[in-house]
């Protein structure tokens, strides 16, 4: 899978060597995505299964792969079975169903049964996997020449045309590009996020420290979750495979700095000096280039529901409307959710118009995407910032309390479920469909 994408990608790369001359000329398309995270390649998924091509800006040579892992919870697969990929994946990755958290301080640890969300249906579980492995995968469903790199956004602005409101985005190296929708998808310090008026994400008040653990002759331990608890730090491991964990460290500050080498040393000698030495050996054999450190910031739930999330045929999704914490492990799934939603009914539209794109009922189908997903990220914001809270508390009795005699004894087992929810499908299109998706108006 790896080298066949090693190969498109540097087919797409000559792709995208214009001269001069043609880079300053005018492109006309149907769907601009900028960026190519989770939710900017979900999103062109989404939109080809519903025969919409979309162009994806991505303003790196290649395709970034920063991040070492995430966990993808029951409502992520379902999406991830809606876009046509989970089957890529989960033969990789082996399903968590049982968990450990160890308090630090007093040493106790308790066993967690990690539950599958009721009613799920879908037999995926909850399962941590390469970050890099489901952009690829992603990024396998498209054309070759439907990603461009080294595209970095400058302007975006609009005008009319044929009594339709057209978005023109204008890119560093001069090129123009006017389109019929603009997706953007570019992260948490999103362009497209600020051109509409949203506030700027603010700062969680934490940091977090993310990386692999490589063990050549294989790290011995099962497939379980292993969390570790103490006043203002939040920390843990699970096995990718084998040879491979992923682990994490999570605390209250953010004072890190320097290379990946210094900040592995910090991780040992400051801030987790004290955790129990299973935790400290997986970070030891942390594989450098995967580590990375970086302060959590989250949009407020009130800027997401009262919020300007669109304007005409402009929308934002993943972390680009709703920035969260990593605490309930939602951000993938939450942009993978985006994908499928905005999919559907951009896919209604363009069936109901007899495959074509029409920029007036675009704006409408954006808006009905926008009505639909506003409560639910802001919901998954507010929920992973209190189990943050509740989590890197003080050392105060009731914080204690909070944390180990109620989230992690009742709640952190029964998270799957309280965050479970189905996207739904993407429209079924018909050959006559997916015949005209290609055609102007």
């Amino acid at each position: 899978m790896c080298l066949q994408y090693e190969q498109d990608e540097a087919l797409c790369r000559r792709k995208n060597s214009y001269t001069q001359r043609e880079r300053e000329m005018e492109m006309m398309e149907d769907v601009v995505i900028v960026g190519a995270g989770i939710a900017g390649l979900a999103t062109a998924v989404a939109l080809k299964r519903v025969g919409v091509r979309a162009l994806v800006l991505i303003r790196s040579e290649g395709l970034r792969a920063t991040g070492s892992a995430l966990t993808l919870f029951p409502n992520a697969w379902l999406a991830l079975d809606a876009l046509g990929v989970s089957h890529k994946l989960t033969p990789i990755y082996a399903p968590s169903s049982m968990g450990y958290v160890t308090n630090v301080s007093a040493g106790d640890v308790q066993q967690v049964l990690v539950r599958v969300a009721n009613n799920g249906g879908d037999g995926h579980g909850i399962r941590t996997i390469h970050r890099k492995a489901l952009l690829e995968a992603l990024a396998e469903e498209l054309p070759v020449d439907s990603i461009q790199f080294s595209s970095k956004l400058a302007v975006i602005g609009n005008e009319e045309q044929g009594g339709a409101s057209i978005v023109v985005i204008h890119l560093e190296d001069g090129t123009t590009i006017k389109s019929k929708v603009l997706i953007g998808c570019d992260g948490v310090n999103s362009v497209v996020a600020r051109w509409l008026g949203l506030a700027e994400p603010v700062h969680s008040g934490r940091s977090a420290v993310r990386g692999l653990a490589v063990f050549p002759q294989g790290h011995g331990f099962k497939q379980e979750v292993h969390r570790f608890v103490d006043v203002g730090k939040r920390a843990g491991f699970v096995p990718l495979n084998d040879r491979e964990l992923y682990w994490f460290l999570t605390y209250n500050g953010d004072n890190m700095t320097g290379d990946p080498e210094h900040i592995q040393k910090q991780v040992l000698e400051k801030h987790a000096e004290k955790f129990p030495s299973s935790y400290l050996d997986v970070v030891r054999h942390a594989d450098l280039s995967t580590l990375t450190w970086a302060l959590l910031k989250f949009r407020q739930p009130w800027g997401i529901i009262f919020g300007k999330l669109s304007k005409g045929n402009v929308t934002v999704a993943g972390d680009a409307m709703h920035p969260m914490t990593p605490d309930l492990g939602q951000g993938g799934g939450a942009s993978l959710e985006d994908a499928v939603v905005l999919g559907r009914h951009i896919g209604n539209s363009v069936i109901n118009n007899g495959g074509l794109i029409v920029p007036g009922d675009m704006a409408k189908a954006i808006d009905d995407y926008v009505k639909e997903r506003r409560w639910r990220p802001a919901f998954l914001v507010t929920g992973s910032y209190l189990a943050g809270w509740v989590q890197l508390g003080g050392d105060k009795w009731w914080m204690k309390f909070l944390r180990d005699g109620i989230f992690y004894q009742y709640l952190f087992g029964r998270i799957s479920g309280l965050v479970h929810k189905d996207c739904g499908k993407l429209p079924a299109m018909s050959f006559g469909d997916m015949d005209h998706s290609s055609k102007k108006d």
